[in-house]
């Protein structure tokens, strides 16, 4: 018996044994595969934390001489590359249009949609239902860099943000952008939506060309709206000495973007850099490319003002970018924060310039026009942003043009009261380049008070009998209706001499003796006294970019319903030139018209 019970507690406690081993071993076995487990994931973890924190978008820069045209550095200026909130340039020119054309103004209301209001951060937190002034949010888009009030513009201009992209798109073709195309009016992420460093240098000169009103908003640092202070991202204005704008931009797809615009001197630079790895590291390398160019640019303007082609060109191109999208480009990089950057695709197809031959034999032929006067060919522009087209070029806009009414004016012809006086020579009429208007003294307050801020030097005096005797304008023929052959007028001569009368015959053109001129002349005024048209001559060099840093500027007097008036002038342009300085001149608020010589 005894050794019975002691054979079951034996065997008991063996079976309690190896229940606890198996039980132990199952514990052990599961926790070394938890274990495992936990460390594939947390290895997985860190390897894409890893990725994230080793992504950079591809870099690129670009700095131009805005005075020449030509490009001083590049790096993969003609990469694509995604804008980001660079898109909002091309935003604001569009609204500057409105603007410049008058069908908007800085107080008009623009109403919030909620499409508008759902837009991402960064915003002005606007909501469905309220209005936003056009003035308020251009700063928005200047300092906050605001995606809803982006979209505000874009629906008040265009409609619907999509139809606003195009037009954005179409724009950009025009001012010779040819690899960028827009998607939408922010620069929130799609991977459509591309750029390059070129096609932004481009733009950065050419809103300031355009628009120089209104392009004072891009060195806004900060502004009041709706009781609360709003600052800007652009650390360079005020720390640079000369930068006045433009813009910086961010997405995780297109990096740290900067485009930089500096004045300093009489030199003037457009940077850009893309892809930066950070608003600091980007920030510098700009420092750094501006301190490095800015010796190497150019004192003087001689480049024209970018000019946009004709609206039909860049419609086709546009079209052809929609029908064929998917060939066009391939995404740059991911836009979403896990994402890894894809290659870059063939920007266009190879059939696209059969398309656009075909379309540009199917117009109807330009109307023929005389001859210009043959002229050596500008500096070139290295830079290849400006893409000229001499029949069908159209300054400025995209716009409807106006039609233009051009005024003939025939000047009687005399006898030139000079010792040293040839025969009389006949030259073609002259003919203005805008709508004529009564040639009235410009002397408001408003003109004289910006007149009287700069001073003419003194200028030197001419040799006694100096010139050709031909005058500034030539001798001209006779009108056989207004000027009988049988009492000729005395004629016009052109003069730069700062203190001289002379007598004027009523009802007739006169003017002092002096050295002749030669190319393009354009006016900027018709003042009461000599000392206001030389103050005038001052502001108009000084208001007009460069552009007639080498013209040659003097006074015409003439006579005027028994009234002498003193004619503003500058001489020694070629067409091109003397167009360009007048359209910039209008925008200063200057008037101005161009004589051919």
């Amino acid at each position: 018996m005894l050794r019975t019970t002691l054979a079951s507690s034996r065997a008991l406690r063996v079976g309690v044994l190896g229940l606890v081993t198996v039980t132990t071993a199952i514990l052990i076995t599961s926790d070394s595969a938890e274990a495992r487990r936990h460390r594939r994931h947390t290895a997985r973890h860190h390897h894409s934390e890893a990725a994230r924190e080793s992504y950079s978008p591809q870099f690129a820069t670009i700095i131009v001489d805005g005075n020449t045209g030509s490009v001083l550095t590049s790096n993969s200026p003609d990469g694509l590359r995604h804008p980001a909130s660079l898109t909002k340039i091309m935003t604001l020119y569009l609204l500057f249009e409105r603007l410049d054309s008058g069908k908007m103004k800085l107080d008009t209301e623009m109403p919030v949609s909620e499409h508008a209001s759902e837009q991402d951060p960064t915003k002005l937190g606007l909501r469905p239902g309220q209005t936003i002034r056009v003035e308020d949010a251009i700063k928005g888009l200047v300092t906050r860099s605001a995606n809803d009030a982006a979209v505000v513009i874009a629906e008040a201009i265009g409609g619907s943000e999509d139809d606003f992209a195009r037009m954005m798109t179409r724009k950009a073709r025009a001012l010779g952008m040819s690899r960028t195309t827009y998607r939408n009016a922010s620069g929130l992420p799609n991977d459509e939506q591309i750029t390059t460093a070129r096609d932004q240098s481009t733009l950065g000169r050419a809103i300031q060309d355009r628009f120089p009103r209104y392009y004072r908003y891009f060195s806004t640092t900060a502004f009041n709206f709706r009781g609360h202070t709003i600052t800007g991202h652009n650390r360079l204005l005020g720390s640079v000495e000369g930068v006045d704008g433009i813009k910086t931009g961010y997405t995780r797809a297109s990096g740290f973007n900067l485009v930089t615009s500096i004045h300093r001197g009489n030199r003037f630079l457009v940077g850009v850099v893309l892809g930066g790895r950070s608003g600091g590291s980007r920030d510098a390398i700009m420092r750094n490319l501006l301190a490095e160019n800015i010796s190497k640019g150019a004192t003087t303007r001689t480049a024209a003002a970018i000019t946009e082609r004709n609206p039909a060109d860049a419609n086709v191109e546009v079209a052809d970018a929609d029908n064929a999208r998917s060939a066009d480009t391939a995404p740059v990089a991911a836009s979403e924060p896990a994402a890894a950057a894809v290659a870059v695709q063939a920007p266009r197809p190879a059939s696209k310039p059969s398309l656009m031959a075909a379309v540009a034999a199917a117009l109807p032929p330009p109307p023929a026009k005389p001859e210009p006067q043959a002229k050596p060919e500008p500096a070139p522009l290295t830079s290849g942003v400006i893409q000229t087209q001499p029949i069908t070029a159209i300054p400025g806009s995209a716009e409807p043009m106006k039609p233009v009414k051009v005024k003939t004016v025939q000047v009687k012809a005399g006898q030139i009261k000079l010792a040293a006086a040839g025969p009389a020579q006949s030259a073609p009429p002259i003919t203005s380049t805008i709508p004529s208007r009564g040639e009235v003294p410009e002397t408001s307050n408003a003109m004289i008070a910006r007149a009287a801020e700069t001073s003419r030097p003194e200028m030197p005096p001419q040799p006694a009998n100096f010139g050709t005797g031909n005058g500034i304008l030539g001798v001209l023929p006779a009108s056989s209706v207004h000027a009988p052959a049988a009492a000729p007028a005395p004629q016009a001569v052109a003069s730069i001499e700062p203190t001289r009368s002379l007598q004027a015959a009523p009802q007739t053109s006169v003017v002092k003796p002096g050295a002749a001129h030669s190319g393009w002349i354009i006016q900027v005024g018709a003042l009461e006294s000599e000392g206001e048209a030389n103050k005038r001559i001052d502001l108009a060099r000084s208001s007009a970019r460069g552009l007639l840093s080498k013209a040659d500027p003097f006074t015409e007097v003439v006579a005027k319903d028994n009234r002498k008036l003193y004619r503003a002038r500058f001489a020694g342009l070629e067409r091109d030139q003397a167009e360009a300085a007048c359209k910039t001149l209008k925008r200063a608020e200057i008037s101005c018209i161009t004589v051919r010589n």
